[in-house]
């Protein structure tokens, strides 16, 4: 019963794994690679791209990334997000 209940946990764990969006700007190249619609060469471009660049504000941000087009990025927007780089706290707000 025990290792039932472990598979199923282990299980559960992978499958919210798969549906995880990807953070355009914090993500590796590995992680963006193992996007479906974005290969290797792709997913450096991104991060290149992210590095000259700084942080994407908006996942369409990706359309100034040297492959993606509207229908590409539009493929891609349910697998995708943008957040903070790096962690840093958002500034607060001056009243």
């Amino acid at each position: 019963m025990k290792s039932f209940l472990a598979l199923v946990v282990a299980l559960l764990s992978c499958i919210s794994m798969a549906f995880a969006a990807v953070n355009l700007n914090t993500a590796s190249v590995d992680e963006l690679d193992a996007v479906k619609g974005i290969g290797p060469s792709k997913a450096k471009a991104i991060v290149d791209y992210r590095t000259k660049n700084g942080p994407f504000k908006s996942v369409d941000d990706l359309k100034g990334v040297k492959g993606f087009g509207e229908k590409s990025v539009a493929k891609l927007r349910p697998e995708l997000t943008v957040g903070e780089a790096g962690g840093a706290p958002a500034k607060m707000a001056k009243k």
